[in-house]
């Protein structure tokens, strides 16, 4: 859907309103004229349209808002970065059917590969040399057979899965095989769209947009990051694909997170065997200690202690070995593996 320049920084004031859930955006969007009108709402105006209260400690300053969303629309404009309404035919379906999906997206790169086949892979950021070897093979695997790997440029599994997608494509680019048919990679930012987060992996960003990749975020241009943004971009990493391959993953990892979204939005969710590898348990194990630690003195709560591997399994989560593994697992009757589980531990 085609959209006008003053439409685009309508949307883009709403995308950035952080108080609103998303049926709250696409409700004032339907029920609001333009960037001004909503600009000059008060918090009262706003909670009459939504018919409830907001938290006292919400700050609102409509003016800002319009001027931000102006200067990103002019930052998008210039340097061709795309922008994606939750309602335009480009807008990934796959997410669109989560509980949460965002009111927009803002790419970099071939958006889309967003509506492609596609695999997202997640793990810890302290992975065994068998977990990097691991994440690397699973996403070379995958692009060569045409699949997308999906996630989230953190240092880690991130790093592996998408450097692993790359390779693939420099190394058939290398040796003058057509790269056409490859899967490329697409990388979940949980910074505004043009920053990279974190800055070590500035490199390999512009590796994926060299090879033919993606990288978006539900963030316009200039917003500050905020810590609770690494969550959120977790639920668009699960909600992007049809599976989620969690490879290496102690007690209260982030990617277990992104394996919780997964499971709530109705996807498979499958553990790499590296998970439980010698090396890794002695990982999982240090960072099981450091945990207990903290849940004593009152820093992280319980919840973040239980959430690991195990509960996943227990619940009939898959491990796989590597990619055509995982093929294999798709097409099989659900808890077929349950039995062999048993032997890991």
């Amino acid at each position: 859907m085609l959209h006008t320049d003053d439409e685009l920084i309508f949307h883009i004031s709403l995308a950035r309103i952080t108080f609103l859930k998303f049926s709250e955006k696409v409700f004032l969007s339907k029920n609001i004229d333009n960037s001004n009108t909503l600009s000059l709402l008060s918090i009262e105006e706003i909670e009459a349209f939504l018919e409830r209260k907001l938290q006292k400690k919400v700050i609102w300053n409509g003016k800002k808002n319009l001027e931000f969303a102006r200067k990103a629309f002019q930052f998008c404009k210039a340097y061709g970065i795309k922008c994606l309404l939750h309602e335009d035919r480009d807008y990934p379906e796959l997410l669109r059917q989560i509980s949460d999906p965002p009111y927009m997206l803002f790419c970099r790169g071939d958006e889309r590969l967003l509506t492609g086949p596609s695999v997202s892979v997640v793990g810890t950021r302290r992975l065994s040399p068998e977990g990097k070897k691991a994440a690397r093979e699973f996403s070379y695997a995958a692009v060569t057979d045409g699949c997308n790997v999906v996630s989230g440029l953190a240092n880690g599994a991130d790093g592996y899965a998408h450097q692993g997608a790359v390779d693939a494509f420099f190394d058939y680019q290398e040796k003058g095989l057509d790269t056409a048919g490859l899967g490329k990679t697409v990388a979940v930012l949980p910074s505004s769209i043009d920053e990279v987060i974190p800055y070590s992996h500035k490199r390999l960003a512009a590796q994926i947009l060299q090879s033919g990749g993606l990288l978006v975020s539900e963030y316009e241009p200039g917003r500050d990051m905020e810590k609770w943004h690494y969550v959120a971009r977790n639920r668009i990493i699960a909600g992007l694909s049809p599976a989620t391959v969690v490879v290496e993953a102690p007690a209260g990892s982030g990617s277990l997170i992104t394996a919780d979204f997964a499971l709530e939005n109705g996807r498979d969710v499958m553990f790499h065997k590296a998970t439980f590898g010698e090396l890794a348990k002695k990982i999982a194990d240090a960072s099981n200690a450091e945990l207990e630690r903290q849940h004593a003195d009152g820093k992280v709560s319980r919840y973040k202690i239980e959430n690991r591997p195990e509960k996943f399994l227990e619940a009939g989560a898959p491990v796989i070995s590597d990619y055509k593994d995982y093929l294999k697992c798709l097409a099989e009757a659900p808890g077929a593996r349950l039995p062999l589980q048993g032997q890991l531990f």
